[in-house]
């Protein structure tokens, strides 16, 4: 860790002297690399933050979707459908409906 961070400090055109060297380096990490440190650190953040947001609507676009795929589905499943058909589609719906389900619920206990 200490010679990483007198690479990083040497990089940004400080040289760190032989006398308390350890003391001196981690004084000038928190001077000249914290700032630059923490930047990176929000970038990184907002760059998955932005990735969550786009998996979040993504995936509430599914659930959504789900729940009228299955509306359909039902009008089907209902009046022309052989056993062995209902039954797969019984098996999917299941899991649809306990996906909406979990999502709905975690939805009534954030408003709560």
């Amino acid at each position: 860790m200490y010679y990483l961070a007198k690479a990083v400090l040497y990089i940004l055109k400080y040289k760190v002297g032989d006398k308390i060297s350890h003391k001196v380096t981690a004084d000038a990490l928190i001077v000249f690399v914290r700032n630059k440190l923490k930047a990176s650190l929000i970038e990184s953040y907002e760059e998955a933050k932005e990735e969550a947001f786009e998996i979040s609507g993504q995936r509430a676009d599914e659930i959504l979707e789900s729940f009228d795929q299955e509306r359909v589905k039902r009008s089907i499943f209902q009046y022309s459908m052989t056993e062995e058909a209902r039954k797969a589609k019984a098996e999917t719906s299941l899991k649809r409906a306990k996906e909406f389900n979990f999502e709905m619920k975690k939805l009534l206990e954030k408003g709560r």
